[in-house]
C-alpha cells in the first residue's frame, strides 16, 4: 500500500473510531458499535454495485435499500432501521447471514443519523479492496485492544498470524481452514500472502475467491464480524453461499479434508456448555466430545481441537 493510501486508511479508522467514543458515552459498546457498522457497510456497498459502472443485480429488496436510510431522520429513520433489519434477516446467501438476529443497538436516532452520513460520505467500493479492507481490519484490531469486551479472544495478533502463513507458504488451488476462525485473519492472510506471492491464471484466481476458505465460528456477533471482513477482502460475493459455518466444529467430523489448516484455538483447558437448572439458575457442565476419530476422550478443549485439526487434514 502506497503511503497516501496508508494515511487515508488510518484517517478513516480514526474517523470512524472517533465517533464510536461518542457512541460509547451512550452505553454502546465497541463490538455492538462494530455490529451496526456492519451492517450500514454492507448496504452502502451493495448500493454501489447496482450503479454505474458495475450495474449489478442486488438481492436486497427495495423498500430496504442504502437510499431509503439516507432519506429519513429522527425516530422516522430509527423505526425503519430497525424494520429493516428484522426483515434482511430473512434472505438467502449472506445478506441474511450477515442480518440474521441482527438488531439496532444505537437508541439516539440523531446518532444513527450521523453513522449513516459517514458512511455515505465515502465510496467504498473505489478505494482498493486491500484500503476497504484495511480500515475494516483496522476497526476489529481497535475493537480487540478493548480489554473490557473481552473481544482479544476473538482477535490473533495480525504479526503472529502473518509469520505462520509465511512458514506455510500455502500454494494456489489448495483448501484451508480454520475450525475456530474469530474474525477471519488467518483467511486473510493467507489469501495476501498467495496474490502477493503467487503467480495466478483465470482458475487459481476464482478458486481463491470461492473454494479455498471454510472455518467455523460459535459466536453469532463474531462470526457476523468475520463474514462482513471476507467480503471486504473480495472472498465470496454477495449472493454467494458463505464459507463460516456457524456449528460447534469438534461436536462431529463432517467428513471434509482441507489441504491446510490455519488455527489459533481457544484458551481455556474446559469444554462446557452453560443450562438452567430446575431451580432457574445457571449452571455449566463439561463437555465431553465422543468421537470415534479422536484418540482420547477427554473434556480438555485444547487437546480436543488438536485431534480435531488433525482429523481433518489430507
Amino acid at each position: 500500500m502506497s503511503k497516501d493510501n496508508s494515511a487515508n486508511t488510518s484517517s478513516i479508522v480514526s474517523k470512524v473510531w472517533a465517533f464510536c467514543q461518542t457512541l460509547r458515552d451512550d452505553g454502546v459498546g465497541y463490538g455492538d458499535y462494530l455490529e451496526q457498522l456492519t451492517y450500514l457497510l454492507f448496504l452502502k456497498m451493495a448500493d454501489e454495485y447496482s450503479k454505474p459502472p458495475h450495474n449489478r443485480e442486488m438481492p436486497i429488496p427495495a423498500e430496504y435499500a442504502w437510499e431509503t436510510l439516507t432519506t429519513k431522520s429522527g425516530t422516522e429513520l430509527e423505526s425503519h432501521y430497525n424494520i429493516m433489519l428484522r426483515e434482511l434477516a430473512k434472505e438467502k446467501g449472506i445478506l441474511g447471514q450477515i442480518f440474521v438476529k441482527s438488531q439496532n443497538k444505537i437508541q439516539d436516532p440523531a446518532k444513527l443519523y450521523k453513522l449513516v452520513a459517514l458512511i455515505n460520505a465515502e465510496n467504498w467500493i473505489l478505494m482498493g479492496v486491500k484500503d476497504k479492507g484495511d480500515i475494516y481490519e483496522g476497526l476489529l484490531e481497535k475493537n480487540a485492544e478493548d480489554t473490557k469486551s473481552g473481544a482479544g479472544q476473538y482477535f490473533t495478533p495480525r504479526p503472529l498470524i502473518k509469520a505462520m502463513v509465511e512458514c506455510l507458504r500455502p500454494e494456489p488451488l489448495k483448501t484451508i481452514a480454520d475450525p475456530a476462525c474469530g474474525t477471519g485473519g488467518f483467511f486473510l492472510a493467507a489469501y495476501d500472502w498467495i496474490v502477493d506471492n503467487r503467480d495466478l491464471d483465470k482458475e487459481a484466481k476464482q478458486f481463491l475467491k470461492y473454494e479455498t476458505f471454510f472455518g467455523n465460528e460459535i459466536v453469532a456477533g463474531t462470526r457476523r464480524l468475520a463474514l462482513m471482513n471476507l467480503f471486504l477482502h473480495n472472498i465470496g460475493d454477495i449472493d454467494s453461499d458463505n464459507f463460516i459455518s456457524p456449528n460447534d466444529s469438534l461436536i462431529t467430523d463432517s467428513g471434509t479434508r482441507y489441504d491446510y489448516i490455519l488455527a489459533n484455538p481457544p484458551f481455556g483447558k474446559k469444554s462446557s456448555m452453560t443450562f438452567t437448572n430446575q431451580d432457574g439458575e445457571q449452571e455449566k457442565e463439561d463437555l465431553t466430545y465422543n468421537r470415534q476419530d479422536f484418540w482420547v476422550t477427554t473434556s480438555n478443549k485444547q487437546l480436543n481441537f488438536v485431534q480435531h485439526i488433525r482429523a481433518q487434514c489430507h
